[in-house]
């Protein structure tokens, strides 16, 4: 809700006698009014009815200005609201402000460090971990607009089992073959034969042990080339990252820790928080807290991903100062970062730790897996979903230039799929659907954008947007929606971060989007019938556009002058 518009309904409220005014809520259709004050509270204070504290209230407050009239639905106060003076109020601050419109001071203070998307080293970038970086990124965006200060880290899992399981397959079916150009691809296919064919042998496995074992001893035969395979990796990595927006102000490594981890086990055993399980492996014992039984250490001594997780949770609060670190996994790793946490309490560590899962992404074709093989790659999707958009806007506009034409389908595959990514509820698994994803009459991000456009072409028809407007002729409700909508970005800001849902954001573009394209096709925008109202509605269109790309930036979109 618009600060201004809160601010003059608490002023009519006060003034009707009521002390503290507390949340105000909006009613749940139109016609009920704009804004609405429930008596709930004020009926366990005062000991009387809240249908008639309504009332009394009602009739003691004086309408005129922003407000145009009061009505009482049982127990609530709900206030009408004067069209042309939201309209004016809201279009005035979202064009003065801009980029800035809706920032809010709340988290003003408070450092927080977000690590994502903390996936492995020889293994392939999939749209799971897509799903993360784009879940990251607006978390990131939300916690800048509301004043907090993130920090943002990747954990890359280098030296875990899934490692020596690959380079123990390099070694054993490719080792005198010459790397393909798509290096990354090769070591994530490899791992995957490896992962069939000890399915099958599992006498093999001894001998990916061993490999592990030798990593974790830095032995000489192995370390070159865990290193050379290593790099490829991060090469490739690095050069997604900055195709997806992320900026990394630091990148743990699970091979410079894992040591540490050891040692921290040893401490665990010491402090009798773990003991020696069955064979031998270590253990920390759970079952009093619900967690079941936590694995810290194998029987043949090789860490796990507890082992590294330890230390590294200590690493990042002495790296940066911050109040709270926030983890985003795939849900299925939720049971894992409750025990690691718990594991944490134990240790007497006592800073504040945040888990944020999302569900899978899939296509109709079924699940992911790395160890079958059935990966679905964010390269391939990507090109995928270009393919689609450049046939779609050559066959629109046969008349443009090639650059342009490959340079907008681009902007929109990465559109389609962020804003794809992030519509669904973050726990929610998504089933990938190109179509749905890429259509301009949808839930989707290529709609989103082609408002937007609709919006630029108005306006370059209009020309100049007058910044003296009168707002007295705004009084359609498809006029008043939208500046009710746009009043209400920073309550969106809150929300989505308070959820941690960055599907409130895409709701949000998208609600706002499809309200402009109502008012567009009832209300005449260029009209040479009644000059004041085609200014007003100009700038309200104006305005819309700057909240959306305000909007759509927090998903990390980018929008496109024409489509």
């Amino acid at each position: 809700m618009n600060t201004f518009i809160r601010e003059e309904v608490g002023r009519l409220l006060h003034k009707a006698g009521v002390k503290e005014v507390g949340e105000l809520a909006t009613p749940p259709k139109a016609e009920m009014g704009d804004v609405a004050f429930p008596c709930f509270t004020l009926s366990k204070t005062l000991g009387k009815n809240p249908a008639e504290i309504a009332k009394e209230i009602a009739s003691k407050i004086t309408v005129g200005g922003l407000v145009e009239r009061v009505a009482v639905f049982g127990p609530y106060v709900n206030f009408i609201l004067s069209p042309s003076a939201v309209i004016g109020e809201v279009v005035g601050e979202v064009l003065k402000k801009k980029k800035d419109y809706g920032a809010l001071t709340s988290g003003k203070g408070n450092k927080i460090l977000l690590e994502y998307p903390s996936n492995n080293t020889h293994k392939e970038f999939h749209i799971g971990h897509f799903r993360n970086v784009c879940i990251g990124n607006t978390l990131t965006g939300l916690y800048r607009a509301t004043g907090s200060k993130p920090h943002v880290v990747n954990y890359l899992n280098d030296f875990g089992s899934h490692v020596a399981k690959c380079l123990w397959g390099l070694l054993k079916f490719h080792g005198s073959e010459k790397p393909p150009a798509n290096k990354q691809k090769w070591l994530g296919e490899i791992y995957a034969e490896a992962s069939r064919y000890l399915k099958d042998h599992p006498e093999a496995e001894s001998e990916v042990v061993e490999i592990q074992k030798k990593l974790e001893a830095k032995d000489k035969s192995i370390w070159k080339l865990f290193m050379e395979t290593r790099e490829w990796s991060i090469e490739k990595f690095d050069g997604l990252f900055k195709e997806l927006g992320v900026k990394h102000e630091a990148v743990f490594y699970e091979k410079d820790i894992k040591a540490k981890g050891q040692k921290i086990v040893d401490e665990l055993l010491k402090k009798k928080i773990a003991e020696v399980g069955e064979g031998g492996a270590i253990i920390v014992d759970l079952t009093a807290h619900g967690l079941d039984i936590a694995l810290v250490r194998k029987s043949n001594g090789v860490g796990l991903y507890l082992t590294s997780d330890l230390p590294l949770a200590e690493e990042k609060f002495q790296k940066y100062k911050v109040d709270e670190s926030i983890v985003i996994t795939a849900q299925e790793q939720q049971f894992y970062f409750r025990q690691l946490y718990k594991i944490l309490e134990l240790m007497g560590f006592k800073k504040k730790l945040t888990h944020i899962s999302y569900g899978f992404v899939t296509l109709p074709e079924g699940k992911m897996s790395s160890r079958t093989g059935k990966v679905i790659l964010y390269e391939d999707l990507r090109d995928q979903v270009y393919d689609h958009l450049l046939k779609a806007t050559q066959e629109r506009h046969a008349d443009w230039p090639k650059k342009k034409i490959k340079q907008t389908a681009r902007a929109l595959a990465l559109a389609a799929l962020k804003f794809d990514m992030q519509k669904h509820d973050a726990v929610k698994n998504i089933v990938f659907d190109i179509k749905e994803a890429t259509s301009v009459e949808g839930f989707s991000g290529p709609y989103v954008l082609y408002s937007i456009a609709r919006i630029n072409s108005i306006l370059r028809k209009a020309g100049k947007v007058s910044k003296k407007v009168s707002f007295a002729s705004t009084t359609m409700s498809e006029e008043k929606r939208l500046a009710l909508l746009m009043g209400g970005y920073s309550a969106m800001l809150e929300k989505a971060l308070e959820q941690y849902n960055p599907s409130v954001v895409a709701r949000y573009c998208f609600d706002l989007a499809q309200a402009f394209n109502d008012f567009y096709a009832k209300c005449p925008i260029l009209t040479d019938d009644d000059l004041t109202t085609s200014a007003a509605r100009l700038a309200l269109s104006q305005a819309v556009k700057n909240v959306l790309i305000n909007g759509l930036s927090l998903l990390s979109i980018s929008p496109v002058e024409e489509m």
